[in-house]
């Protein structure tokens, strides 16, 4: 049995909660075996190997690009999507990969657009196709309601929240809880939030479109003081142009990727 760890075990060596442990046993993902007790066992050499696979990454295939794409703008079902996305889940294993697909796919279908090749109503009618999948997606993983929190909000005059739909599978599967501010949510209100308790993330998300640099400077630094004064985390994601963090700045995390979010979530939980 020396060489069988236990749920605690697994959770400690991956970085992760144990209710994502319990995720991926139940669906198969991680071998496990029973005790006589019924509690989950997992053999080391399994469990060095799933780490491994979620370890490995690969850009996206542009055919797994291309099969988004025409799902998104063939007049689709928010159930399509969510089976779509439930299957990718399976074939690679995290959330955060799916993740990372899907935003290769939205990117391409920006640069379409940008070519004249999507018009601004398909673009528009995919996006939300899209965000009724991930909504179905997220619904379906149950977290405690004792769990930490996690508020998502946009920067300030960013309408785009796809990004924060990916981010809150990764929370979940992280076994965390999500509150949603919205879109152009104003930073006193974010503020008025974080004073008021409850909340022990901050995930705010500034698309490419998002370019003044200024602004977002001045949106980071006030909110992270606001955070540093509540022992809050504030993360600050996408490809907007967020400020990076320094020794002589109120404390914060920059992610570029959802691989990033998903390695930052894992070390707060330890």
């Amino acid at each position: 049995m020396d060489e069988f760890l236990t749920s605690a075990d697994v959770a400690k060596l991956l970085g992760v909660g144990p209710t994502s442990v319990k995720r991926w046993a139940d669906s198969g993902l991680l071998p496990c075996l029973r005790t006589p007790g019924k509690h989950r066992r997992f053999a080391r050499e399994e469990v060095e190997r799933f780490r491994l696979r979620q370890r490995e990454v690969h850009a996206p295939d542009p055919a797994q690009i291309d099969a988004w794409l025409r799902l998104l703008h063939d007049e689709c079902g928010p159930y399509e999507v969510h089976s779509a996305l439930l299957f990718d889940r399976s074939r690679l294993g995290s959330w955060w990969q799916v993740a990372e697909l899907i935003a290769a796919a939205l990117s391409e279908m920006g640069a379409r657009w940008r070519r004249g090749e999507v018009s601004v109503l398909q673009e528009h009618a995919a996006s939300e196709r899209l965000s009724r999948g991930l909504a179905r997606c997220v619904e379906s993983l149950a977290v405690s309601p004792n769990a930490p929190r996690c508020l998502l909000a946009t920067a300030e005059g960013d309408e785009h929240t796809l990004g924060l739909l990916l981010a809150e599978l990764s929370l979940r599967e992280h076994g965390w809880n999500s509150q949603w501010a919205g879109r152009m949510t104003p930073t006193q209100e974010l503020i008025a939030r974080i004073e008021s308790g409850g909340c022990d993330m901050l995930a705010l998300s500034a698309a490419e479109a998002s370019s003044d640099a200024e602004k977002l400077r001045n949106q980071a630094f006030t909110l992270a003081s606001a955070c540093q004064a509540h022992d809050v985390h504030l993360v600050l994601g996408g490809r907007g142009l967020w400020p990076e963090p320094a020794a002589h700045l109120p404390p914060f995390s920059r992610v570029r990727d959802f691989r990033e979010f998903h390695e930052l979530i894992a070390r707060l939980q330890h």
